[in-house]
């Protein structure tokens, strides 16, 4: 049998919308109102854990942004940042502690042409700017703005979105499901839906309700 959740990659499209908001509702309200334009800070900084939800939000932010019909750019930092971000209605930097000396002095610089016109920024990192290891003169930048750290869903919270995403796309899922997939399946939200949405799709194809033992069964692995 073909191990499915290992060859077929997560379909799923990060919206704020389906972002699971848990303790982080008042940053997803602010994220919300900025890209719809209807909020006065213009730079917004989130920090936290790996796997908390940082880059969901930045690329949901953008797809608002696009629907808003403004010109807008999701970027995972490397060391340095592409040319031309200034031209852009919004941009969203993701894990800015990455970038190198050049690439902090393009954020700085971004940061003040977005400043003088009417740019937004969206940027993330592991951490609180003043725990940033980065030039001083970004840290005071990106602290400017309003911060927010994104707190990572509890595993309860995470069980409570796979059944409201199962009764969303019409399937039911049987008794210890959600914790089974928990325990042996990558732990972060999109990787847990996307692995689902292929139980769903085998369940359709076998004709078998989503149990534990069809989620074993895929997943190959022994009791």
């Amino acid at each position: 049998m073909k191990q499915l959740l290992l060859e077929i990659s997560p379909d799923f499209t990060p919206t704020l919308d389906n972002f699971v908001a848990g303790r982080n509702a008042e940053v997803l309200q602010a994220l919300s109102e900025s890209a719809a334009g209807a909020q006065p800070e213009r730079f917004i900084y989130l920090w936290g854990e790996p796997n908390s939800g940082k880059t969901h939000l930045l690329n949901a932010f953008v797809e608002v942004v696009s629907r808003c019909r403004l010109k807008s750019v999701y970027v995972q930092c490397d060391a340095a940042l592409p040319d031309g971000l200034d031209g852009y209605d919004a941009v969203a930097l993701d894990d800015v502690d990455r970038l190198d000396g050049e690439g902090q002095i393009a954020l700085f610089n971004l940061y003040n042409r977005l400043r003088e016109g009417r740019g937004r920024l969206l940027t993330s990192g592991p951490c609180a700017p003043a725990q940033l290891t980065m030039r001083p003169d970004v840290v005071t930048r990106l602290s400017w703005g309003l911060v927010y750290q994104i707190h990572g869903l509890s595993d309860d919270e995470k069980v409570q979105a796979l059944h409201a995403h199962a009764a969303s796309c019409g399937f039911r899922l049987g008794a210890g499901v959600a914790e089974y997939l928990l325990r042996h399946w990558r732990r972060d939200l999109p990787s847990l839906l996307g692995a689902l949405d292929t139980l769903d799709r085998y369940s359709l194809e076998t004709k078998r309700p989503i149990t534990v033992p069809l989620l074993r069964e895929t997943l190959r692995l022994e009791s």
